[in-house]
């Protein structure tokens, strides 16, 4: 059986609002952004064997946001 990326971000999410135990949440969107972006970016950047241009066209970005990315990252 295949788990979609979708299900396991709202299984965490669900888990997340569970685990607060009634403390307000804050700046979710951030949050969830930040936990994705940094493996994907690893990910993206190991399959193209580290060319940026390669990567950019793979993540449908130009190739200076993913070095601001990479940067912002410190993946550079």
């Amino acid at each position: 059986m295949t788990t979609e990326l979708h299900d396991i971000v709202r299984r965490t999410l669900n888990r997340y609002f569970r685990d607060l135990d009634g403390q307000a949440p804050h700046a979710i969107y951030a949050m969830v952004l930040k936990s994705v972006e940094k493996p994907m970016l690893e990910v993206v950047m190991k399959q193209a064997a580290g060319n940026q241009t390669v990567a950019a066209e793979m993540l449908g970005i130009s190739r200076g946001t993913l070095r601001r990315m990479l940067t912002d990252y410190d993946l550079l």
